[in-house]
């Protein structure tokens, strides 16, 4: 087993945190060129190292390959989930992060009430991960029946 790794700066995101000793933008699967919309994250709050190329949003406009969104209630996921399906494309991932509950942090939001929101939609979650010592997500993807479908019923350019 991996040594568990400290987060070094509470301001900031670790770079390595939980178990992983991979570095948060592989984790997220943020590569080269992407374009990632950070959705009511913390101001502080940053993916480390990432590459020159990768585009940042504080919104969903765009086409996102990754979206990263913050919710820290029930409320908050309700609130937001219908636009976040909207700017998923069929290819994009759906990062939802809530507040660690070993960082201290209360909130109503479990990896539980997650898929019971979301499993339903078409989604399928693929990964959990903490990814700071404040911040716990969980990541989303289409099924591949329902990409499949998204792509057929593209309008063509």
């Amino acid at each position: 087993m991996a040594p568990r790794c400290k987060t070094v700066e509470r301001q900031n995101v670790s770079v390595r945190a939980g178990y992983s000793q991979a570095p948060l933008a592989k984790k997220l699967g943020v590569k080269g060129g992407h374009l990632v919309a950070l959705v009511g994250a913390p101001q502080t709050w940053r993916i480390p190292e990432l590459e020159p190329s990768v585009k940042l949003r504080r919104d969903l406009r765009g086409k996102p390959h990754v979206v990263i969104a913050f919710v820290r209630s029930r409320s908050d996921l309700r609130q937001w989930s219908s636009r976040l399906l909207k700017a998923l494309g069929p290819d994009a991932s759906l990062w939802l992060v809530w507040p660690r509950k070993a960082g201290g942090h209360v909130s109503d939001v479990t990896e539980q009430l997650l898929r019971d929101e979301l499993l339903p939609t078409g989604l399928v979650d693929t990964k959990v991960a903490a990814l700071d010592h404040d911040w716990s997500g969980l990541r989303f993807v289409w099924r591949r029946e329902h990409r499949a479908s998204m792509v057929q019923q593209r309008p063509k350019r």
